[in-house]
């Protein structure tokens, strides 16, 4: 199976719905933020890992300690998608902390201070 073919495009649709459903609905650890999304998921080929971008609004001690909990919660969430989803293995899943929303909202924040300053002068 090529990276990119059609089914891999397929199951990683599939695991980005099934954890967000996860994450967002089953998880009960506090130090999960409830304003964390997943952004994105690239499941391996051979299904044995899974990287999982993740989003959390609020500050960095937040986005920590989400971190922190959903590693913690990752053998439930492995269980939790094998019972969902039918795949030869379940991948291994590792989470990783997606800035690229707060990047994009900082831009716009200083592109939106240069116009306001062309315009004053």
């Amino acid at each position: 199976m090529r990276k990119n073919s059609m089914k891999n495009t397929r199951i990683n649709g599939e695991v980005l719905r099934v954890l967000a459903e996860i994450i967002r609905g089953e998880i009960k650890d506090p130090r999960i933020s409830p304003l964390t999304s997943v952004v994105a998921v690239e499941v391996a080929p051979d299904l044995k890992t899974c990287k999982a971008w993740i989003s959390v609004y609020g500050e960095e001690e937040a986005k920590a300690d989400t971190l922190e909990g959903l590693q913690s919660a990752e053998g439930y969430i492995r269980s939790q998608l094998a019972k969902r989803i039918n795949l030869r293995n379940t991948p291994e899943i590792r989470f990783i902390v997606d800035e690229s929303i707060a990047y994009g909202v900082r831009m716009s924040k200083l592109i939106d201070d240069v116009v306001k300053s062309d315009e004053e002068n």
